[in-house]
């Protein structure tokens, strides 16, 4: 398959040579006020629907252990719209307000499962671009050290705040800004994963993972559909893989 020139940014030729973007984004805020109330009829006895949704995860390839128990822990209906906790447990994505969706079960297991890359022990600093409304950074805190997660969208970054408050997870940081810049003060990250497409991977993302680390992205490929990339950054330079076919909402820079 040709690849455009732009896809992804110029793999054989990151020297470091290209400009540093600058950073726009809020400190870190902790998660440990007290949780705020939740609407009636939202909270729900999910212990078997997340079984059973565990149990379809690794029917359909997942076989990181790491990755099936941090989904059988995380009650997913506690990141969707109270019109929408039925389905809460299917394999589907889900409307979360501002034009974007929280993924479907089996994505975010797969891309979790591609940046453990089979390690028997738990990765360490994870940067996620694209906080959305806060169920895949509480997944990511069961399976890394830290994660530190930004979100560009004002209504987003709050949701996932009050989404995420009751869980109390001392090593998830929500960070209120621009995505396509990372977060250069958290940096080096042992991984980075992005929940949102583009043409090119930021090369802040590539500067700030540190060497030994793997980057799991949705790109926009030549043919104009998105599919997931795999970047392993190496003393050598950086190797990536091309999987299967995906659909993320665009990646997008600036705040709103």
């Amino acid at each position: 398959m040709t690849q455009r020139k732009a896809f992804p940014i110029q793999l054989d030729s990151l020297s470091g040579n290209q400009p540093k973007a600058k950073a726009a984004v809020s400190a870190p805020r902790p998660l440990l006020e007290t949780a705020a109330p939740r609407p009636a009829g939202v909270r729900l006895d999910s212990l078997a629907l997340r079984n059973r949704m565990v149990q379809k995860l690794a029917a359909s390839g997942i076989q990181d252990a790491h990755v099936l128990k941090a989904m059988g822990t995380v009650e997913r209906h506690q990141f969707v719209e109270t019109g929408l906790v039925n389905q809460a447990y299917e394999d589907t994505s889900l409307p979360i307000g501002l034009g974007q969706t929280i993924s479907k079960p089996n994505v975010v297991a797969r891309m979790i499962e591609l940046l453990r890359n089979g390690s028997p022990t738990p990765l360490g600093r994870v940067l996620e671009v694209g906080t959305g409304c806060g169920y895949q950074a509480a997944v990511l805190s069961h399976i890394a050290s830290e994660v530190y997660s930004i979100e560009r969208l004002k209504g987003l970054h709050e949701k996932a705040r009050d989404n995420l408050r009751s869980f109390r997870l001392r090593n998830v940081h929500l960070l209120f800004g621009d995505g396509m810049v990372g977060f250069a003060k958290g940096a080096p990250y042992a991984a980075i994963i992005a929940a949102a497409g583009g043409d090119s991977i930021p090369q802040a993302w590539l500067d700030q993972l540190a060497v030994g680390g793997r980057l799991v992205a949705p790109m926009v490929t030549p043919t104009g559909h998105q599919a997931l990339v795999v970047v392993d950054k190496m003393v050598q330079g950086f190797k990536h893989q091309v999987l299967e076919a995906v659909h993320f909402v665009p990646l997008k820079s600036g705040i709103s």
